[in-house]
């Protein structure tokens, strides 16, 4: 099992208030991608979190919570992803949640299991966008800063360029790939198909795909060898 993320470069995200058969996950699981990342913009349990780790936990891929409700946070998983939303207008986004968090739970946390994700939001019409109060309006130089700020400020592991439904600016996601020497940048958003995942593999070093499991499952397969062959943003 594979837990070092500059190794990573292609990541189904799946929602544990979604459903999926136990054929479709094992498929999913199975596929070759190299970790499954869990998580959700909206009706994330405790209880829906455990019972989808649980079914996860009988393959060999590496499992990531990304944390969205503190409620929901389940011990067993290989990773702790937390979101820090910087375009958020909310501050409980940035600091305010996850503040709430170690107030609970700094004491018995596990730091070697926690990665700080600076995430850019930018589709507006997304519901984690909405959720987050995340100002989507922003120039490529805005998303450059924003990038710079998560990786020479905050020392974020990942940045993470979330389009939440569309397929984003892949001119912009690749600059700001090769604007990263340390962070690595996922990048998540309208992967349909294989063509779109190749496209997102040779612009950004890590490449989420969600939506589409649920939709047309055979299409998110083969985003799997679509992101091998195109071998990822400048060879990370």
């Amino acid at each position: 099992m594979h837990l070092d993320l500059k190794t990573w470069k292609h990541v189904f995200k799946l929602d544990p208030d979604r459903e999926l058969g136990d054929e479709e996950l094992e498929r999913v699981c199975l596929s070759g991608t190299d970790a499954i990342l869990v998580g959700g913009s909206t009706g994330v349990t405790f209880d829906n979190t455990v019972d989808l780790l649980a079914r996860v936990r009988r393959y060999e891929v590496p499992c990531v919570l990304e944390v969205s409700e503190q409620e929901a946070i389940v011990p067993g998983f290989d990773l702790y992803f937390i979101p820090v939303v910087l375009n958020s207008r909310d501050p409980q986004w940035i600091t305010g949640r996850q503040h709430a968090a170690l107030k609970e739970y700094g004491a018995i946390m596990d730091w070697s299991q926690i990665v700080t994700e600076g995430y850019i939001m930018l589709n507006g019409e997304s519901s984690a966008a909405r959720i987050t109060s995340s100002e989507t309006e922003l120039s490529g130089r805005d998303v450059e800063a924003y990038a710079r700020l998560a990786e020479r400020l905050f020392r974020c592991p990942v940045v993470y360029m979330e389009y939440s439904g569309i397929f984003g600016d892949m001119a912009l996601v690749k600059k700001v790939s090769g604007l990263l020497g340390e962070s690595r940048l996922f990048y998540g958003g309208g992967i349909d198909g294989p063509d779109k995942a190749r496209q997102a593999a040779e612009a950004a070093h890590t490449v989420v795909v969600g939506n589409s499991i649920y939709y047309d499952l055979e299409s998110a397969l083969q985003t799997v060898q679509a992101v091998r062959e195109a071998g990822g943003a400048a060879g990370r």
